[in-house]
């Protein structure tokens, strides 16, 4: 076992800067912090969008909805669900072309 002395001046000034950086990493991290997601998985999917579980794995398929597996368990983040819930409402709401009464 090594032992290192040093002065108490030096001592005390490395206990301010370290007390000082764990402040700073403090403060870093209570303004940083992230949302934690939640995740939904297949079955909840299907009741909140209406989805048998075919239709489910065609969106998963063709790339529509990103997903993350677990073994033989599929999860969904919320925040992709609520996209897919707002695209369909788009396209359910685009204005139809009325086509104007000809007779001939």
């Amino acid at each position: 076992m090594e032992v290192v002395t040093i002065e108490k001046r030096t001592f005390s000034y490395v206990c301010e800067r370290f007390t000082e950086f764990a402040k700073r990493i403090d403060s870093l991290c209570s303004t940083h912090t992230q949302k934690v997601e939640k995740w939904l998985d297949s079955q909840d999917v299907c009741l909140l969008l209406g989805f048998s579980k075919r239709t489910l794995q065609y969106y998963r398929s063709s790339g529509r909805l990103a997903y993350s597996q677990i073994g033989s368990k599929i999860y969904y983040k919320s925040s992709d669900i609520e996209r897919i819930i707002v695209e369909s409402e788009t396209q359910n709401q685009s204005p139809k072309q009325i086509m104007p009464y000809e007779k001939n």
